[in-house]
């Protein structure tokens, strides 16, 4: 995912000049491969386990699933949770220029994409790869009013939001709108959400309670995210992996 333009955690390492790449590569080459970044394995897991099995019987009908990936970056987790890639199949997909150019696989369910992400380049790459059918262009913290109209008409239209390890970049009223946003959404809705140990734990604890008051939980996981960087282990002496804790809610009623 993308950061936008706020102030966070400076013991954390940010990768912004991969964000703004104009493929997944260097993603690749510098976290996937690097810091071993096996986080989608687990997302995969706890999507399969929680949402596949009602994504695949609605999608069976004539009206495709409305997917988000809210701050996804290139898309690796719509990879992991729509196709159903693991870490090993994402990065054989991104190894090199050429093999990133199209998705490796095939979608588990019909389904409309939309990328939501403040990096022009990486939802060019995703929309160009057919990872995203429709890309949204946002600073979440700030977007136009007219951008942030389109942002909030995509959630509250989702069936599925997926938002991984990005929330801790926002600002609370914009997390407070994006989930009052899908949260008022009609019919039945899940949203994957993930939130990082050891960085942020205040912000990730007051993100949790926003979570439950706009929606119903539904169940989680708890797993690796990646190394740390050795600026991280600098920070956080004796630690040698970000942990990852999954969470899985639905609308209410």
């Amino acid at each position: 995912m993308a950061k936008p333009d706020v102030r966070t955690d400076e013991k954390k390492q940010h990768f912004d000049d991969i964000y703004v790449a104009e493929n997944p590569v260097p993603f690749k080459e510098r976290i996937l491969d690097a810091l071993e970044y096996v986080s989608d394995n687990f997302n995969r897991q706890t999507f399969d386990r929680l949402i596949l099995p009602w994504a695949q019987q609605q999608a069976a009908g004539d009206k495709p699933i409305q997917f988000v990936d809210l701050a996804g970056c290139f898309g690796n987790t719509t990879m992991a949770t729509l196709y159903g890639m693991d870490y090993e199949a994402i990065r054989n997909n991104w190894c090199d220029a050429d093999a990133a150019q199209q998705v490796d696989g095939q979608r588990r369910f019909a389904a409309t994409t939309t990328g939501i992400d403040i990096s022009a380049n990486a939802l060019a790459y995703g929309h160009s790869a057919g990872i995203y059918d429709q890309t949204i262009e946002a600073d979440l913290n700030a977007a136009p009013a007219e951008v942030q109209s389109q942002v909030e008409t995509a959630m509250t239209n989702a069936d599925i939001v997926i938002s991984t390890a990005s929330l801790v970049y926002l600002e609370p009223e914009a997390i407070a709108k994006l989930l009052g946003a899908f949260a008022g959404g009609s019919g039945e809705g899940y949203m994957l959400v993930n939130f990082l140990n050891p960085f942020a734990l205040e912000k990730a604890d007051a993100t949790k309670r926003m979570l439950l008051e706009h929606l119903e939980f539904v169940g989680s996981m708890a797993s690796r995210h990646r190394r740390l960087s050795p600026l991280e282990q600098e920070n956080y002496p004796g630690e040698e992996w970000a942990l990852l804790e999954i969470w899985v809610l639905r609308r209410k009623g």
